[in-house]
C-alpha cells in the first residue's frame, strides 16, 4: 500500500548534500522513489574513502578495512551490483605481530566458540594472558561497562596482562575507535567487540579491499544513480541550508534552489557551517561543533617489485605505526606497502618526508630484508574521525521545523566513526525522510 501511495503522488524533489559514503547510501536508498540531486563540493565523490592519483597510479586517501559484521555496507555494495567476493579479500580475524604474537580465528567454528579456539591456539600468549582475555570477553558479552569508563580502566579492572593489552586489546581499540585506550570509551569498545566476535562466525572476518576504494562503492553508486535518473553534481558548494514553508532551501554560490526535502550528509564541522542561518538549529550546531577529532595517517612506500610481507596485514610493534598492508598481494602495484598510523594527533607536526623515513626505518627493523623504498607518499586526514571518548553526544536526526535530515558516521549513537556507521546512517535518514513524506 505504501508503494502504491508513492506511485500515485508526484515524485518528491530531494537534495542530498555531501557525496561521501553516507550521502551515497542515502541517495541510493531514495533514487527509485524520489527525484534525487546529489551535491558534492569536491571534484569527486567518495569523501574520506576514495581513490587519489599518485604519479599516474591510483591509491586511496586512507587505508580501510571492513569487517564481516558490516552488514549495511555489504548490502548497499551488493545493491549497486558490486560483487563482494571479487572486491574484497576475506580473511579470518588475525592479529599477527611477527615473532611476537599470532592469533587467528578458525574458519569453520561458530561464534563465540571461534574466539575461544583462537585464544587456545594463539602463539606468544601464555595461559595467564589467555585466561584473562577469555574472562574479559565473557564479561563484555554479558553487560556493558559504565558509561564514563575508559578502555584502559576497563582492562585494568579485569586484570589484563601487559602482553594482552599491548598486542590484542589496545591495537583493536585504536583500529576500531581511532582513539587511544586511555581516552577511548569502554562502552563503545564493548559494543564493537560484541558485534564482531559474539554473534555470527563470519562477523569477525577481515575484508581487505582488492581495488581502490572508489571502485569498491562510489563508482558503482554513481552508475546506479545515473541509470535511475539521479543527478550527481560535483563542485557544487552549498553555503547555506534552511527549512521553508514549502520544504528546504539550499544556497549555492550563484543561486538558491528549492527542494521538498533534504539530507545533510556532511562531517559535523561542515554541517554546522551551513546550518547557521537556520533559526532553530542553534542547539544542533552546538552539538556538531563540540566534537574533537583524531587524524589518521597513511604512508605509502613503494619498494622494488617482488617485495612482500609475510601476510597481507601485519601488526607493527614499534612506536609510530600500528598496521602494514601488502597492497601488492591485493592487486595493487607490486612492492607497494601501505602503513597506517591511527590516533595520530601526536604526529601533527611531522612532515611527510621525515615521517616516511621514520616509518620505513620502523618497517625495516621488523623486516631486515626489506630493500630501501623507491619513493613514498604520506596522506594525512586531520579530521579522519571524531575522538570516541565517553559521553560523546549524537546530534538530532532531523530539524523540528521541516524536512531536513542528517546523516554521517557521527550519527549512530554508541558507535565509532566507521564506513558502516556512515552507510547505516545514510540508509536510516532516507527511510525516515520517505516515511515522513508518506505520512504527510
Amino acid at each position: 500500500m505504501e508503494d502504491l501511495d508513492f506511485r500515485l503522488r508526484p515524485r518528491p524533489r530531494v537534495a542530498v548534500v555531501g557525496a561521501g559514503w553516507s550521502g551515497l547510501a542515502a541517495a541510493v536508498a531514495l533514487v527509485e522513489r524520489a527525484e534525487v540531486s546529489l551535491l558534492e563540493a569536491a571534484p569527486q565523490v567518495g569523501g574520506r574513502a576514495r581513490r587519489v592519483a599518485a604519479d599516474g597510479e591510483s591509491i586511496d586517501n586512507g587505508q580501510h578495512i571492513l569487517l564481516g559484521a558490516y552488514r549495511d555496507t555489504l548490502a548497499v555494495i551488493t545493491r549497486v551490483e558490486g560483487d563482494v567476493r571479487k572486491l574484497f579479500l576475506r580473511l579470518p580475524l588475525e592479529l599477527h605481530f611477527p615473532g611476537l604474537v599470532r592469533l587467528r580465528a578458525p574458519r569453520h567454528c561458530p561464534a563465540p566458540l571461534n574466539v575461544a579456539m583462537a585464544l587456545a591456539c594463539a602463539r606468544g600468549l601464555d595461559w595467564r594472558d589467555k585466561w584473562g582475555m577469555l574472562r574479559l570477553a565473557t564479561a563484555l558479552s554479558l553487560r556493558e561497562p559504565p558509561s564514563g569508563m575508559s578502555v584502559s580502566s576497563l582492562l585494568a579492572a579485569h586484570g589484563q596482562t601487559e602482553r594482552a593489552r599491548r598486542f590484542i586489546w589496545e591495537p583493536l581499540c585504536v583500529a576500531a575507535l581511532n582513539t587511544q585506550a586511555h581516552e577511548a570509551s569502554a562502552r563503545v569498545f564493548a559494543r564493537v567487540i560484541r558485534d564482531a566476535l559474539m554473534h555470527g562466525r563470519a562477523d569477525s572476518d577481515l575484508l581487505i579491499p582488492r581495488h581502490d576504494l572508489s571502485r569498491i562503492f562510489p563508482d558503482l553508486a554513481l552508475t546506479y544513480l545515473e541509470a535511475r535518473g539521479g543527478v550527481v553534481r560535483t563542485r557544487a558548494l552549498v553555503r547555506g541550508i534552511r527549512t521553508t514553508e514549502a520544504g528546504v532551501s539550499l544556497r549555492l554560490d550563484d543561486k538558491t534552489e528549492e527542494f521538498d526535502a533534504a539530507i545533510c550528509a556532511l562531517p559535523p564541522h561542515a554541517a554546522a557551517a551551513i546550518l547557521r542561518e537556520s533559526a532553530d538549529a542553534a542547539g544542533l550546531c552546538a552539538t556538531l561543533e563540540s566534537y574533537d577529532y583524531e587524524p589518521i595517517i597513511t604512508c605509502y612506500l613503494w619498494y622494488p617489485p617482488g617485495t612482500r610481507l609475510p601476510s597481507p596485514m601485519i601488526g607493527l610493534s614499534g612506536a609510530i605505526a600500528q598496521w602494514a598492508f601488502d597492497r601488492g598481494s591485493l592487486g595493487g602495484a607490486p612492492g607497494l606497502i601501505a602503513v597506517v598510523v591511527s590516533a595520530a594527533a601526536r604526529l601533527r607536526e611531522a612532515t611527510g618526508p621525515s615521517l616516511a623515513e621514520s616509518i620505513d626505518a620502523e618497517l625495516r627493523r621488523e623486516f631486515p630484508a626489506l630493500p630501501p623504498p623507491v619513493r613514498s607518499r604520506v596522506i594525512t586526514d586531520r579530521r579522519a574521525t571524531f575522538r570516541c571518548t565517553p559521553g560523546v553526544s549524537t546530534p538530532a536526526c532531523r530539524l523540528p521545523s521541516g524536512p531536513l535530515y542528517f546523516a554521517g558516521d557521527h550519527m549512530i549513537p554508541g558507535y565509532p566513526a566507521t564506513l558502516e556507521s556512515a552507510v547505516r546512517s545514510g540508509g536510516s535518514a532516507a527511510r525516515l525522510l520517505l516515511a515522513d513524506l508518506l505520512a504527510g
